[in-house]
Order: structure tokens, then sequence, then C-alpha cells
């Protein structure tokens, strides 16, 4: 009976300490659920997040793709999940789940079928260097395996997933299988093969720019595979949502990172400058979130989408972990990046070849312009085709150069053309096509251009109010953005035509008031439009003086303002200034501010600018409560 006994109580033990080892908390105790108050703040305390929620944030956050919302439990988890997940919170159940739905047949197609990596593919059927029909480059010195011409390899998913975990070994990013990313990689390397060979000849012409910029910033090279991602090394490739070239910037974030974008020239199409500008991106996002699957994430959807995914994940900073709650683009991005990591290491295996782009990298080098020039004048005096001039150089929207002597731009031709073009620079400037392109015509053209401009419609304003701040007409408004009515809502860009200089001037007036300050009473049916008129400021300014948070103000409430400067008291300013003694405008910075942001509330202020007002060479290190200089108050 004893016996029995003690037999009894070992199987109980056994049964016990078997239960709690498959108890994934006392696996991974670490990865419990964080408390409420760490949650909340865990992404608040990074101080360069706020600059880098560009428009993709905007164009990503929608109705259908949020958490909450949504029903369809292929692309989101369904109610009774969300409060599972929220009540366990473990990041073993999360990766679980996303596990199960990347591996799932329908999800997984469905996440191919909405990806915008198909559709970017499709469009090298129709660049420039491979409307030849070039000879595919040294097949047969390729071809290790002596595979037919048109044999289609097709492995086993035991094959993907170690090759793709020797991959893993040698690289910073955690590169993993599932049936999501097999779907991608027969996408590359069975249904559109043909254009991944462009890919693969392209890569001969971009890959050695991207190696060199991205050691430069000490980041990964596997990184350069991003832009096939992006773009399929598509230098003119564009988005719907107004991404643009190959690392497909949208306008704001390449503002922010100082490529040009104006009516005659785009440095998002610039193949190295917007290079650089993706090193420095990434590598900001990376300072962010130390992990670069999640840094992969917040390039493709902003920073503030994967907050939020890892907000509603309890604080999980893992890709895998937080991809359910992430917007539906987003959720194939890094599946789609580690399917190129593989065909691009692997293409021999699958019988994939470059076809020869027709110019290598080392086969371009490029010249300065110092005079307006035209791509006409370029191909007609050189002998070159006009359409290698403009895939060359695409950053030049019209097909002009609108250089100048103080104005030097950048011009990239096929090396053997190079020499012609230094020995008879003047010539060129003065040649005159066949078009009759004369380079008075040019000269107007430009001038038209730097005439054009984009205003961003603020709370408050009207068509009134913008007409008469470029010295325009309403009609005028009208007529150049195709409107309607006088309908205008925050936030819309509406083309402006203005005198020369007149839009500079308007936006320095803003900053011309005394230092005398006063208050206003607001009246019945004013608004912060009708105020900032009578005193000759801007919207951002009252809110400023007086922070506002928001446009709603309420009759008898006392607003501060400063009335415009007069000319005495602007005459002897601008002398104190000659004299050493200046005054500026200042701005306390608040909790989450960026120089970005404040650049913004402040007409004709950069972030350059307040950087040299201040002597700031760190961004990073704005503090609460700090008073920064804006503006020189003349």
């Amino acid at each position: 009976m004893k016996f029995n006994k003690n037999i009894k109580n070992i199987v109980w033990l056994t049964i016990i300490i078997a239960g709690l080892s498959s108890c994934s908390i006392f696996q991974k105790s670490e990865t419990t659920q964080k408390p409420a108050s760490q949650v909340k703040d865990v992404v608040a305390t990074q101080p360069d997040v706020d600059i880098l929620l560009s428009q993709e944030d905007f164009q990503n956050s929608s109705v259908e793709d949020d958490f909450y919302t949504m029903n369809r439990p292929d692309t989101a988890l369904i109610y009774d999940t969300v409060s599972y997940v929220e009540s366990v919170g473990f990041q073993d159940t999360l990766l679980l789940y996303s596990n199960r739905k990347l591996n799932d047949e329908y999800i997984s197609r469905d996440i191919l079928a909405e990806s915008p990596v198909v559709s970017i593919l499709d469009s090298l059927v129709n660049i420039r260097f491979f409307n030849d029909d070039h000879f595919i480059t040294d097949r047969d010195k390729l071809n290790i395996y002596n595979y037919a011409v048109d044999y289609v390899p097709n492995y086993p998913d035991s094959v993907y997933e170690n090759r793709i975990a020797k991959l893993n070994r040698y690289t910073p990013f955690e590169l993993t299988y599932n049936k999501t990313i097999r779907n991608f990689i027969d996408l590359y390397a069975i249904k559109k093969r043909n254009l991944s060979s462009r890919i693969l000849g392209l890569s001969e012409i971009y890959f050695p720019l991207f190696e060199e910029v991205l050691d430069k910033y000490d980041l990964p090279l596997e990184l350069k595979y991003l832009a096939i991602v992006e773009s399929a090394l598509i230098p003119n490739a564009g988005s719907r949502a107004g991404a643009k070239g190959l690392w497909q910037f949208m306008y704001r974030t390449g503002k922010v990172y100082g490529l040009e974008v104006n009516s005659m020239v785009d440095d998002r199409y610039d193949p190295y400058k917007s290079t650089i500008a993706a090193a420095e991106h990434l590598r900001d996002l990376y300072n962010i979130y130390h992990d670069w699957s999640l840094v992969l994430a917040a390039y493709n959807s902003g920073a503030g989408n994967v907050n939020k995914a890892i907000r509603r994940a309890g604080g999980v900073r893992s890709y895998w972990a937080i991809w359910p709650f992430l917007p539906r683009e987003t959720r194939g991005y890094v599946p789609a990046f580690i399917a190129v990591c593989y065909v691009m290491n692997y293409s021999a295996e699958h019988n994939l070849y470059p076809v020869d782009p027709g110019i290598l990298y080392n086969g371009i080098d490029t010249v300065h312009v110092r005079d307006v020039l035209s791509f006409d004048q370029i191909s007609e005096y050189l002998n070159i085709p006009f359409d290698d001039v403009k895939f060359l150089n695409p950053a030049y929207k019209k097909g002009v150069i609108p250089a100048g002597k103080d104005d030097v731009y950048v011009l990239r031709l096929p090396r053997e053309y190079v020499g012609e073009f230094v020995s008879n620079e003047q010539e060129v400037y003065n040649f005159k096509t066949k078009k009759g392109i004369e380079r008075e015509k040019l000269l107007l053209q430009i001038e038209k251009s730097k005439q054009r401009d984009i205003h961003y419609v603020r709370s408050g304003e009207t068509l009134g109010h913008i007409a008469r701040r470029y010295h325009t007409s309403v009609s005028n408004l009208k007529s150049w953005n195709n409107l309607r009515n006088s309908t205008i809502y925050p936030g819309q860009k509406l083309v402006v035509y203005a005198n020369p200089g007149s839009a500079s001037k308007s936006k320095s007036s803003a900053l011309q008031h005394s230092g005398v300050k006063s208050y206003h009473v607001v009246k019945q049916g004013e608004n912060l439009g009708l105020i900032a008129k009578k005193y000759k400021c801007s919207t951002n300014d009252l809110k400023n003086w007086n922070n506002l948070k928001a446009s709603t103000i309420f009759p008898k409430q006392k607003l501060i303002v400063y009335k415009p400067a007069s000319k005495t008291q602007t005459t002897t300013e601008v002398a104190k200034i000659s004299n050493g003694n200046v005054k500026y405008m200042y701005h306390t910075v608040k909790r989450g501010d960026t120089l970005w942001d404040i650049a913004k509330q402040y007409d004709g202020v950069s972030v350059n600018q307040i950087k040299q007002l201040n002597n700031i060479t760190n961004s990073r290190k704005l503090k609460p409560g700090q008073k920064l200089k804006v503006a020189v108050v003349s």
C-alpha cells in the first residue's frame, strides 16, 4: 500500500512539473506584460520620434487598418482574440498568433495580392534600357548548375528554410521563413522571374552606390535590398500616395532630409542624394527602435503606426509580435524584404541571371553645370540618345537643368562623353537645338517655375487671405487649382504664382512686430484669421503667443498680440542689430517638440535657421522648458 501510494505521488508530481514547464510564464518571464504606466510611455521617451512622423503615417492610418475596428480574420485579430491577447499579453502568445496567420494559405495569398510590390515589378516592363532586349549577361558562366534555358526550379519548404537560416547567421536582420515569405519568393523567382532578371541587371548600376553610402554611415549592407522592395530599382518610380524615387520618399520626409523639390527639380529622383537621405533616415529610425525589422516597418508605414502597434501589443518591441497590429501594406513589407534578400543571394539556384542594363555604375561620370541647359541641347550636341540622358538624370522633371553662376547642378553622363562636354562646355550652353529651344526660352521657363509655389492651407485661412498674401486674386487661385467654389480645408495644397519674392516678403513681414505686448478682446463673429489680418501676423503667431493648441476662440476671450512695428521702430531695431544688440523671438520647448515641429509653427523659419541661432549640433537633446531663438524680430 505504501509502495503504491509513493508511485501515485510520483505520477502526480510528474504531471505538475510537465504542466509548469509548458507555461510560457516560466519559460520567458521577461516577456510578461508591462504595467500600464510603462506601456503608455514606451515610445514617448524617444526624442526623435516626432520628426520621423511623416505623411506615411497619415496615408497608412485608415479606419480599415485600425486593429480594434477590423473583424476580418485574415487581416487582424477578431474581438475574442483581442481580449485574450490583452488579458494574457505575453510576447510568446503574439508570436504564435502571428506565425499561425503568416502560414495561413489564404491570408498569405491576400497579403501578396495587396502588396504594392507586384505593381512596382510590372513597371519594369517600360524602363528605358531594357527596350533593346539585350542578351543575358554571361549566362554560360553564371549557370553553375547547367540548367536548361527555360527550366524553372522549385524547392520544398525545408530547402528555403535552411538557406534563409544560413543567410540569417551573417546579418543583423531577423531572417525567418513562413508561408507568406514563400509566396513572395515565388513572386520573384517564378511568377515575375523575367522582371527579377532585370532587377539583377539594374543592381549593377545602383548597388555599388548604395553599398558605398551605407558603408559610410556604418549601416548594414543588406539595406540595399530595401530599394528593390520600394521601387524595383526604377529611378523615377512613384506611388499612389505620392512617394517618389528609388527610396520612395514622401514630400515632407524628403524636405526633412534636405531633398529639394520644386517645379524643375525633384531630388527624390536623384539616386545619389536620395540614397544619402535614406541612409540618414534609416539611421535615425534605428536610434529609436534598435531593431532592424521595426526600422523597416517604420520606414514603410511611418514611426507613428509602429508606435501604435507597439502600444497595442503591450509594449513588446518585436516586429513579428506587433505584426497583427500594423497597417495592411506593412504586414507584407518585411516578408517581401526577406524574400528579396533570399532571391538576390540564391539567383543562380533559381536559374535567374542579370539582363544587361546597357550601362554599369563604373561607366557613369558626373560634370558640373553652371548655366541653363536642356536635355535636347546635351543630346544633340554630344550625340547621346535623349532617353539615356533622361534615365541618368531623373531629378530634372522638365528636362531642363536650371543652373546659374551661384547655383551649380550636377549632370550625369556616360563616361565616354564627359571629356567632350568639358572641352566644349560653353558651346553646349549656347547651342540651339533643332526643336528651336533657345536660351531665352529656357530662361523664361525657369523664371516662371520660380514664381510657382505650394501653399499649405492653415486653420482659419480663406482664399481671400491667401490671395492677399501672394498679391493675387481669388479668381486666380481658383483657376490655378481647378476649384469650383471657395471651400478649402486645413492641410490642403494650393498652387500659387506670385511676383518674384512676393511670397518671401509676405513671410518676413509676419515677423515685423513691436516688442510691446498688448491684448485683443475677441468679439462676436471673429476668428483667428480676421484677428491675424488686423495685426498683420499669421494665425500661427497668435497660437504661439497664446499657447493655443487649436483655432477655437470665444467672445470676450483675451488674446496676447504684438502690434506691427512702425517704420521708426523698425529702423531703430535694425540699427540695434547692426550694433550687435539683436532682438529675437523665442519658443519654449514642450514635451515631444522637435526642431521640425517648431520650425513649422513660424512663417519663414527653417530647421537650419534655428540650429544656427542657437548653436545646436545635436537636435536630439532638446529639453522641455528650454528657450530657443526662432527668428530675429525686425
